[in-house]
């Protein structure tokens, strides 16, 4: 027909099925592409044969100088049994020649989708932070991180927060107090008042903003017919109406304020609900696709949708269980188009099939983002980012764009990955930095809070400026006993940067997680770690139920506690008499500046890593703490620090005598008073600078010995012989003992 570029491509295609049918690896879909029909009658026999003959006429190809025929059939010849060994070969052999022809990229999108399949075939769960041994850094942090703390406003370093299931926690004070308590206006000023009497300064209120109405449809269709939306799938950040809105919120706040309590929220950065005013109003601040990222998806289960623009369609493997699948459907109702959306997914699980992933390479959607924030921090002046690793820029990209040829975290994605130099186009600067920059700026003395995990809680609060990092290293590696890690960490942390140490948010459980209770029991070694929790550096962290000893572990959709439990009397007691004062005197605990973490010295001289001790103090007010995690009796003695980077950068290490600021003296004395015992403990100076403070702690035994103070010896005080006399053993009174 004269249709000379018809031809040719008509040939093209005959000369690439004829090398197909040559390649061994195709034999899985050879039924597709077999070509002995074409062979036995057509004429495609001939034009091949033709084509190989006026080729030995051509130009010679590839690095080789082959015919164009035989370098096509190279890397079958090469690797005859494997398609991904032939691309290999290809990677290798011709490297130079597909990046200069710009088809380099093209070849490494496969090997992302293979990695994609294997990660299909696997369950894939993310380590919890601690399972991988201690938090390490490296000079290259040192020097590519560079260091941006976020200075501390006044109030700052002496928050000690307590979380509450908001939906939960009302509920039951409706029970203890025998009467409706539905909204944040109704809860009773007693209860603020209980809080900030046991030394809470912050209150985390868990879902309190409006939330997804199809995240609890998918529930009810899943059987709980109970349960609520999830509360970080969220409509828009705006109080519950159940709640009491934005009114019953103000009552709140002032309430809290009298008696010095700030309230925290959480703000979900990465996602929003599927059914959410952004999904309907603004589809493409989504990641999507115009069509199904795997053709046997389908989408015919039930509407979630009750905006009669949009309609919301899980896809079906859902509903069945057979698939976790990565996207929802979207239809336009007026124009008939679709858009299939990725749900939230940070790469460790299944995808959060009630949520939207937000595209965060579109700068409009990070604007749209930040102003949310700022917005939320108007109203709380402690914000909690949950997940808010995933929108670092090393892991959005690992997430969403990956590299070409690196694994797609997220299944379907390898093909949609960009390279580093064409990421950094659409997503120039850190988010965090930005968020963190744009906040002190315009809503300052808000404190920003990151759940942050994959070895990056240093990043978060050294270079990207957050205030406060989980550090759920405290609650693993403590519960599991893993005291050399916990050790190395803080010791990593101290030679590192000490500020980093400051900046942790340690806890004992969190929402994610069993309670504290059923993770770390209810006798000596639950308050032994809890005794650190309030001691150490950083921001305490105490969870649902954990004072009172509750077991229920609260679901994001409760709307309601499940178990009606009693605070356990003997736990609620326990904490008022060892943990509440520790609590009230967080100003002694909560910075770094003389934190000191020794080695406790067992008799042989070995370490013994089961024992944690340290000191630390503010203005003339020092405390040494020491806690034996171990089912077994240790009898140590605490004489020297390890290695702290000092603020001129230098690593030193020091004396428990040189810590505390005490003068060596032949007649000088330390008294101190055990938290736990109450008992007083006095001290030779002389001997502390020589061979250290003797301690004998039985399993899971903590003291907190505080109150310090230097007596002098007289011939009518002798202190010093009652020092030796006691040899570190405690007395009801030590002025009545030296008497």
């Amino acid at each position: 027909d004269g249709d000379v570029s018809g031809k040719e491509r008509a040939l093209e295609e005959l000369l690439l099925l004829y090398v197909a049918n040559e390649n061994r690896a195709y034999a899985p879909i050879h039924p597709v592409i077999d070509d002995t029909e074409l062979r036995l009658g057509t004429a495609y026999g001939r034009i091949v044969g033709g084509v190989r003959t006026r080729l030995e006429e051509a130009p010679r190809f590839g690095p080789d100088g082959q015919l164009l025929l035989d370098m096509l059939l190279a890397p079958a010849a090469a690797a005859p049994g494997s398609i991904f060994d032939q691309l290999s070969w290809m990677r290798e052999r011709w490297g130079l020649v597909l990046a200069e022809a710009g088809l380099l990229e093209d070849i490494h999108v496969p090997f992302g989708m293979r990695a994609e399949e294997a990660w299909l075939g696997r369950k894939s769960h993310g380590k919890p932070a601690g399972d991988g041994g201690p938090m390490r850094f490296d000079a290259w942090q040192r020097d590519h991180e560079y260091e941006a703390f976020s200075p501390d406003t006044h109030w700052m370093p002496n928050v000690v927060m307590i979380a509450k299931s908001t939906f939960v926690w009302l509920d039951q004070l409706s029970r203890f107090h025998d009467r409706p308590i539905r909204t944040l206006a109704d809860i009773p000023e007693e209860e603020i008042e209980k809080l900030a009497g046991w030394g809470i300064t912050a209150l985390w209120l868990i879902g309190v903003w409006r939330r997804s109405k199809a995240s609890a449809r998918i529930k009810h269709h899943s059987g709980n017919h109970e349960a609520l939306s999830s509360a970080y799938s969220l409509d828009g950040y705006d109080i519950a109406p159940e709640l009491g809105g934005h009114e019953a919120y103000q009552v709140l706040r002032q309430r809290a304020a009298r008696h010095g309590i700030r309230l925290a929220s959480d703000m979900v950065p990465n996602h929003m609900g599927v059914d959410s005013r952004w999904v309907i109003d603004h589809p493409d601040w989504f990641l999507g696709l115009d069509h199904p990222p795997y053709p046997g998806y389908r989408f015919d289960g039930p509407d979630l949708s009750d905006d009669a623009r949009v309609g919301i369609y899980l896809e079906d493997g859902y509903w069945s269980k057979t698939d976790a699948a990565v996207v929802f459907k979207r239809v336009d109702r007026w124009t008939g188009s679709a858009r299939y959306i990725y749900h939230g997914n940070d790469g460790t699980s299944m995808p959060w099939n009630d949520t939207a992933q937000l595209d965060y390479t579109k700068a409009h959607v990070r604007e749209a983002v930040i102003q949310t924030i700022l917005h939320v921090a108007r109203m709380f002046p402690i914000i909690r980012f949950d997940a808010a690793m995933t929108l670092a820029k090393r892991h959005y990209q690992r997430l969403w764009f990956p590299a070409p040829g690196s694994e797609g975290a997220v299944p379907s994605r390898a093909e949609h990955g960009l390279s580093k130099p064409r990421f950094d186009e659409v997503f120039p600067q850190e988010f965090w930095r930005e968020v963190v920059d744009r906040v002190a700026a315009e809503a300052p003395d808000t404190l920003l809070l990151a759940e942050a995990f994959w070895l990056m809680e240093g990043y978060f609060v050294r270079t990207l400026g957050m205030h406060r990092v989980y550090n759920s290293a405290f609650m693993n590696m403590l519960k599991k006993e893993d005291n050399l890690d916990f050790r190395m960490t803080i010791k990593n942390v101290l030679e590192f940067e000490p500020q980093v140490l400051k900046r942790f948010v340690n806890f004992m459980n969190n929402p994610d997680e069993d309670t504290a209770i059923a993770q770390f029991g209810d006798g000596d070694k639950y308050f032994g770690v809890c005794a650190l929790l309030a001691t150490l550096p950083g921001l305490p962290m105490l969870g649902h139920g954990q004072i009172e000893g509750f077991t229920e572990k609260y679901g994001m959709e409760f709307a309601r506690a499940r178990h009606a439990e009693d605070p356990k009397p003997w736990m609620v007691a326990r904490h008022e008499r060892e943990i509440f004062p520790l609590l009230r005197r967080r100003w002694m605990f909560a910075d770094v500046e003389r934190f000191r973490l020794y080695d406790a010295v067992l008799e042989s001289g070995a370490v013994c890593e089961d024992v944690i001790a340290y000191s630390n103090g503010a203005g003339g007010a020092n405390a040494l703490v020491a806690y034996h995690n171990r089912y077994a009796e240790a009898e140590v003695r605490i004489k020297d620090s390890v290695a702290f980077r000092t603020a001129g950068g230098d690593l030193a290490r020091v004396s428990l005598v040189d810590a505390l600021g005490l003068a060596v003296e032949d007649d000088l004395v330390l008294v101190g008073v055990d938290s736990v015992s109450r008992l007083e403990h006095v001290y030779g100076i002389r001997e502390l600078a020589e061979r250290g403070l003797p301690m004998t702690l039985r399993a899971f035994e903590y003291r907190v010995i505080g109150d310090l103070r230097v007596e002098r010896a007289t011939k009518t005080t002798p202190w010093v012989d009652l020092a030796r006399r006691l040899g570190g053993r405690g007395v009801r009174s030590a002025d009545d003992a030296v008497a």
